[in-house]
């Protein structure tokens, strides 16, 4: 049986060894950015893992622990030769990329660990791997940590640690510590807390991470947030929460002093975070995130539907009116991104139709529109396993039997897609946000913290980039021109920028899922064939 003991910190290691630590690529996404990344100079990646790198801060200081991300370049022969032991971490859309992990680390002749979210909650999924770490980061990691100090062969069967007692997040060493520079990501990420208190059918986020969140202290984040700027970030810093008011009193409290840093800091960063569409009744918490200058939430409105919200066991969303909601984060400079899913069980024959009106009405540039992708040990999976509606073709883009003819849904998403994201429809409603939503934030001061000569270069070479490739070389070049030219005039360059970069990923990953290049669930691990999908329900233009 493993040694469950704590460990006293700091441990202090028999032996020396290497980890690697490797992240899988991502499966391309709407919400991961790729098309942008060749506007923004440097960039290679989304955002940092925060898991894997929590971990590798986490090991032994006087072991060698080197960091892969793989969505900026693989882990080369060399490094798995290094290697003592290999480390993985990921989500189920990260699977193939995992397992590939494994078989390198074996082929090399080294053990394999494995962690994070997809084996905590599948570790099933993965019986080739030596070693599974399932749960989040206390007990069952300082059992690990000692079995590898004391041996890092391969075992002749699969071992498997199983947290019991997690860490207090206040106990967290800083991930931001493994990386030396934050130029080669889009977004730089923090987290403040973990769980969230809702119940969505659809989310295994109560059941991974449990439904009272816990917390790091105001100063954690402060002290993230410095290492994060000596690291000089490209863009914003996500707060990879659940649910940034999963307690809303601790985020009341944090943002203060967010508020100061940025004051102290000169404004050098703008924040972004998830939240709880309620969010919007409480007016105090976005006056201050207004102060801390929190740019963008993301919302899990899902749809437009009271009765369909309902049945999912959403219905906080409708603590207001949804489009009332939405205006409410607008007046305080907050640019809403909304999740919507389609294939629900209340979904009829012109939900499409309904949906479209509503991206209208709300005026939401950016929605991540996907398909119901049920995720195994939440209620929905439970619910639809138990009526006989999971379906494991790997030739369908969700494993979810709707109720609807899936030629039907697939083909309503494909609409969807192509309107919401055509180049006029998109920059029209940018343009409303640009004139009722970005005027509504903080007047920061002009710092040096934000005229930097290297903020200055990256805004030249994104302006470059995107007059040359959007404004030369794109079939929406005058849509582009048409935002372009009065943001040029007023000297809004921020908003050009942001404007532009956003844009071009949304249409170019449209265009993609219209030629059936891009799987309609974007939850899922499977990778549609283009050929099918194109086959059974792209609809004529």
């Amino acid at each position: 049986m493993p040694d469950s003991r704590p460990l006293s910190r700091p441990y202090i290691p028999a032996n020396r060894r290497r980890i690697l630590c490797v992240f899988p690529r991502y499966i391309p996404s709407i919400g991961t950015f790729q098309h942008a990344y060749s506007l923004v100079p440097g960039v290679r990646a989304f955002m940092p893992p925060q898991g894997i790198l929590t971990i590798a801060a986490y090991l032994p200081k006087e072991w060698e622990v080197r960091f892969v991300d793989e969505n900026i370049s693989p882990a080369s022969a060399a490094d798995y030769r290094w290697a003592d032991v290999v480390m993985a971490s990921g989500m189920h859309v990260q699977r193939r990329g995992i397992q590939q992990i494994n078989d390198r680390a074996h082929q090399a002749g080294k053990l394999s660990v494995l962690g994070g979210p997809s084996v905590s909650g599948c570790p099933e999924y993965y019986p080739d791997f030596d070693i599974l770490h399932v749960g989040e980061l206390g007990d069952a990691t300082d059992e690990l940590i000692r079995h590898i100090d004391g041996q890092c062969e391969r075992p002749t069967q699969q071992m498997r640690f199983t947290t019991q007692q997690r860490l207090p997040l206040t106990e967290f060493p800083s991930p931001v510590s493994p990386l030396r520079s934050l130029r080669s990501y889009l977004l730089a990420s923090i987290q403040f807390s973990s769980g969230c208190p809702y119940t969505c059918e659809f989310c295994d986020i109560p059941e991974l991470y449990g439904r009272n969140p816990r917390l790091k202290s105001p100063a954690q984040i402060l002290k993230e947030l410095d290492a994060i700027l000596e690291r000089q970030p490209q863009g914003a810093v996500y707060f990879v929460d659940d649910n940034f008011i999963g307690n809303r009193k601790a985020a009341m409290e944090l943002l203060p002093h967010l508020i100061e840093w940025q004051q102290k800091h000169g404004y050098p960063l703008e924040f972004a975070c998830e939240a709880t569409l309620n969010i919007a009744a409480i007016p105090k918490l976005l006056e201050l995130m207004r102060e801390a200058c929190f740019y963008t939430v993301f919302c899990g409105i899902e749809t437009p539907e009271p009765a369909a919200l309902r049945s999912i066991a959403k219905s906080h969303n409708l603590a207001k009116p949804i489009l009332e909601s939405v205006k409410i984060l607008n007046s305080y400079g907050i640019e809403v991104v909304s999740g919507i899913i389609m294939g629900l069980d209340t979904d009829t024959e012109d939900t499409d139709g309904r949906i479209l009106e509503f991206i209208q009405q709300s005026q939401i540039p950016m929605l991540t529109i996907n398909l119901l992708e049920a995720l195994p040990h939440t209620p929905l999976w439970r619910r639809l396993e138990k009526e006989g509606r999971i379906v494991a073709d790997q030739e369908r883009a969700s494993n979810v039997d709707f109720l609807l003819p899936y030629e039907r849904v697939l083909g309503m998403w494909y609409r969807c897609m192509r309107e919401a994201y055509a180049p006029e429809s998109l920059y029209q409603r940018f343009a409303y946000n640009a004139e009722n939503t970005f005027k509504n934030r903080l007047a920061v001061p002009v710092t040096a913290a934000r005229l930097s000569a290297r903020n200055i270069y990256v805004a030249l070479q994104i302006l470059t980039r995107l007059i040359f490739r959007v404004g030369l070389l794109s079939d929406y070049r005058k849509t582009f021109w048409k935002m372009a030219i009065p943001a040029f005039k007023k000297g809004d360059i921020e908003s050009l920028i942001h404007v532009g970069l956003v844009s071009h990923h949304l249409i170019q990953f449209a265009r993609e899922c219209l030629q059936g290049e891009q799987g309609a669930a974007f939850y899922s691990e499977k990778l549609a064939s283009a050929a099918k999908l194109a086959e059974s329900a792209v609809p004529s233009a």
